[in-house]
């Protein structure tokens, strides 16, 4: 009698089978025609933003987006490889040179956040306040600790504008270190070691392990973040999905993607600031 049960069982699982090898095949086809690979920032990755964002996108278009989270630099590099279709990054000069070198269509704004200097509560080196050129001027002549992205990052670069601007590019002080990390691990590096690091704003409210850390400076002009985005050229690269990576950039630029910015918030507070019209 068991063997009379068992045969009919062991016979039907074999049709789902089928079926969902088949709903598989059909998903994986559908899905390799609707989903496009964006480079973009870790500041941006690690914010959240996108993980609010692109659901907003696909609920309007349909397409899935991959994105590669690295720093500004790597991310551009990437794209020139052809191993992206669109590209989003926040250093406006190494963007115009991406587009006037050919590597890009074209460079539309998007949205902007500001950076700010976190450093311990104590605040050893006095850094307080709203200059962030006089801040890296104390930090580099007390030799107190000092975190660096090091790792080409549109954060990395603004840090390297402002060093300039301290007049310390060349010294910076003992406690400098490069960590060659994203901003959530150079957080992290920060926050357990008792240093200063230059952060954007959206992946530090973003970021829970804070320890004695508080933002030191913020609301220099100099320290505003823009970011911007753009179509990686076909002429370059003929296998680049220039319909579906433009529908995106028309979509970030448009007021249902500039409100789904705005709309991104922690705590009741706002990371991100559209300015694709301006």
């Amino acid at each position: 009698m068991r063997h009379h049960h068992k045969t009919p069982r062991s016979r039907l699982p074999f049709v789902p089978h089928v079926l969902a090898l088949a709903i598989v095949f059909a998903h994986g086809v559908a899905s390799a025609q609707t989903t496009i690979t964006m480079a973009s920032t870790t500041s941006t990755e690690q914010s959240g933003l996108f993980g609010y964002l692109l659901p907003e996108f696909k609920k309007a278009s349909g397409i899935d987006i991959k994105v590669v989270a690295l720093g500004t630099g790597q991310a551009l590099d990437m794209a020139r490889r052809g191993d992206a279709d669109v590209i989003f990054v926040h250093d406006q000069v190494a963007e115009e040179k991406f587009v006037a070198d050919g590597w890009g269509v074209k460079r539309y704004p998007v949205m902007y956040n500001d950076f700010i200097l976190v450093g311990p509560k104590a605040d050893p080196a006095g850094t307080q306040g709203k200059d962030i050129v006089e801040a890296l001027k104390k930090l580099a002549t007390g030799n107190v600790a000092f975190i660096s992205r090091g790792d080409k990052s549109g954060t990395h670069a603004a840090e390297l504008r402002y060093w300039k601007l301290a007049g310390a590019d060349a010294a910076k002080g003992s406690g400098y270190k490069e960590c060659g990390c994203g901003m959530g691990p150079a957080l992290n590096i920060a926050a357990s070691s008792g240093a200063y690091v230059l952060a954007d704003r959206g992946t530090w409210l973003n970021f829970k392990n804070r320890a004695d850390m508080v933002v030191l400076v913020e609301g220099d002009t100099r320290l505003f973040n823009q970011y911007g985005v753009m179509v990686v050229n076909p002429a370059k690269h003929p296998q680049v999905k220039v319909q579906d990576a433009q529908k995106f950039v028309d979509w970030v630029v448009s007021p249902g993607g500039q409100a789904s910015i705005a709309g991104y918030k922690i705590g009741g507070e706002q990371l991100f600031f559209p300015n694709a019209g301006k």
